[in-house]
């Protein structure tokens, strides 16, 4: 039986234990079904996003997993679907995908995510951790699961690259959402640097992460968003994932698993034009761009998302160019 932090079971309950969903029943008022794909992409190709309260969670069991030197914190629907495990961005955690959740499971999808180290309950980050591919895979492991589907957001996609690169057979597809995937190529990280002036970085989170249009129809879900960074944090600084690879063009090129790439028309962290670079080097991937969208399109339109997402992982491939 999985066991809580104080050491007593925790049994199956709702996901997070109330924290993302008390969050969205004081800002939003009370809890949504799912939304459609239809209901938040009512525009098609170059829709806006619009306000979609947090939905009511599929059953899923918290537990701990120890590994060298810490612990993860991780939550898992269960069931006998194909696992999907998803991989959450810097200022996120496992709380980071109430969108994505039971949109999978009702799917039929086995739903995990798990807190890297320096994220909410998981222990800290240290110089002496292994790779966080590492952990993943110990992970996946302890659950049991052979192979899975990887979604991997921003930082998270750092992981989900470098765990593609390692152990390419434990995985079914790799989902790469709106990532900079850790490349190590000095003309991309020039670039990157160019875009940003010194004075990014002293910016609120959820400016830099969140799109305009977002931010403008959705203060709800803005303020959600914001207490799971602040959880996940607590006012440290991003820990970047540590890497086991070099992440080049040389090696993006020798990966052979079904990948799909996305980007967002108002992403500050990677615009549609470096996600374009990215995509020539992958020769098994295909791409989405999220119109009116920032660095997290799994938030700000998750209908939209969800419905692509599970084309996806159904063996659907959008050529390049592909947008939403």
């Amino acid at each position: 039986m999985p066991r809580s932090d104080s050491g007593k079971p925790a049994g199956r309950r709702a996901l997070l234990r109330g924290t993302v969903l008390a969050t969205a029943a004081v800002s939003a008022g009370a809890l949504a079904p799912v939304a459609s794909a239809a209901a938040d992409d009512r525009g098609g190709p170059g829709g806006s996003p619009v306000p979609v309260p947090l939905p009511e969670q599929h059953p899923a069991v918290e537990d701990f997993l120890e590994v060298p030197g810490g612990r993860l914190w991780y939550w898992d629907t269960g069931g006998e679907g194909p696992a999907v495990i998803l991989s959450h961005p810097g200022t996120g955690s496992a709380e980071a995908w109430p969108h994505q959740q039971p949109a999978l499971a009702a799917a039929g999808y086995r739903v995990i995510a798990y807190s890297r180290r320096g994220h909410y309950r998981s222990s800290d980050a240290t110089a002496e951790d292994p790779p966080a591919a590492e952990d993943l895979l110990m992970l996946a492991d302890h659950l049991k699961v052979p192979r899975f589907h990887l979604v991997g957001a921003a930082a998270g996609g750092f992981v989900a690259t470098d765990f593609a690169l390692s152990h390419p057979r434990r995985l079914h597809s790799l989902a790469l959402v709106n990532s900079q995937m850790g490349i190590d190529e000095p003309d991309f990280q020039a670039t990157l640097t160019r875009l940003r002036p010194p004075e990014f970085t002293a910016l609120p989170h959820a400016f830099k992460e969140l799109g305009p249009s977002y931010r403008a129809v959705d203060p709800e879900g803005v303020h959600a968003w914001e207490a799971i960074a602040e959880r996940s944090l607590a006012g440290r600084s991003i820990p970047r994932p540590k890497l086991a690879n070099r992440i080049t063009w040389d090696r993006l090129e020798t990966m052979r698993v079904r990948t799909l790439l996305t980007a967002g028309d108002a992403d500050l962290y990677m615009p549609p034009p470096m996600a374009k670079e990215v995509l020539e080097h992958l020769p098994h991937a295909g791409s989405l761009t999220f119109s009116e969208v920032g660095h997290a399109p799994h938030w700000e339109r998750p209908g939209a998302f969800n419905s692509r997402l599970l084309q996806f992982l159904a063996g659907a491939r959008f050529p390049a160019g592909t947008r939403c």
